[in-house]
């Protein structure tokens, strides 16, 4: 069985999902889920306090992409000492995790780098984050355990549209990914809202997220605006006052639900479909009770105004 880093929280789920658990010999200073994981040594770090506010995070990151440095350190010593088979990781977003390049970078200066496999992901729309699932699996030699767990996935997401096929009104979704600045949840947040029964509004899916004004978010006009800030748990983005307040007095007529999109949405592995229970619950929550109750603890109503 091979030997598998993973780099990404998302990865480490998919192989976890796959059954593979075991052959994780290293994860990433992010990964935190299944539980079972977070003994296996971790070999990135952050040049970024990801406890400041939002605005002082955007700043950061700007400032340290300016200087033409990484955000994101691997551990060499570490990884080679941890001699890999398999490493996971992704090209699609500098600010998300460490970079395909730095990963090159370290891979280049294994003794056993020729032997080393690079699974690189990239995905931008629930599709993609599907036929990813299989990529692993094929990378760990199990093709028939992802195209299984792909099948279930798909299961699970055409219930929640099979059943929102039922909606009478469908309202305009706005999912945030940031507060300050404000931006608007591109990639699979589209698809998400629209399986749920919602009309997005703000991007299409596959685009990165656009950074918005408030004026701006204000006359999208949208019906449901569900908050969850790429890395925050719940706790820490309802702990963001100012933006919060702002964006409930600019829209006192839509509903607003804060969420975790550290451990849902912002992570493009197995559980965006626990992400779409979720965002259905938020759209429609008198349609999917069962699931606005399943999800209680992570969905708070917001009454900020």
């Amino acid at each position: 069985m091979p030997r598998v880093v993973s780099l990404l929280p998302s990865a480490t789920e998919i192989v976890c999902a796959l059954g593979a658990g075991d052959q994780l010999v290293g994860i990433s200073h992010e990964c935190d889920f299944p539980p079972e994981i977070t003994d296996r040594p971790r070999l990135t770090s952050t040049r970024i306090d990801a406890s400041c506010s939002s605005k002082a995070i955007d700043e950061a990151v700007r400032a340290v992409i300016a200087s033409a440095l990484s955000i994101y350190a691997v551990d060499e010593a570490r990884l080679a000492a941890l001699a890999p088979d398999v490493i996971i990781t992704q090209d699609l977003c500098e600010v998300c995790a460490v970079s395909l390049d730095d990963v090159r970078a370290a891979v280049a200066r294994l003794a056993h780098r020729e032997s080393v496999e690079i699974v690189s992901l990239s995905p931008t729309t629930l599709g993609h984050v599907l036929e990813d699932v299989e990529r692993v699996a094929a990378a760990l030699g199990i093709p028939d355990r992802g195209r299984e767990t792909r099948s279930e996935l798909e299961r699970r997401i055409n219930d929640i549209a099979r059943r929102a096929l039922a909606v009478q009104t469908r309202p305009r979704v706005v999912s945030l990914e940031w507060l300050d600045p404000l931006m608007i949840g591109g990639m699979w947040m589209p698809e998400l809202a629209a399986l749920a029964g919602g009309t997005p509004v703000g991007t299409i899916a596959g685009e990165h997220a656009p950074t918005v004004t408030l004026d701006e978010l204000v006359a999208l006009e949208p019906d449901v605006v569900v908050i969850k800030p790429c890395g925050f748990s719940l706790a820490r983005a309802l702990a963001e006052s100012p933006p919060l307040t702002a964006i409930g007095k600019a829209l006192p007529e839509a509903r607003m639900y804060v969420t975790d999109g550290n451990q849902f949405f912002n992570r493009p592995g197995p559980r965006l479909v626990e992400s779409l229970e979720i965002m259905a619950a938020c759209v429609h929550p008198e349609l999917f009770d069962d699931l606005a109750r399943k999800h209680a603890e992570v969905i708070v109503a917001s009454h900020i105004r």
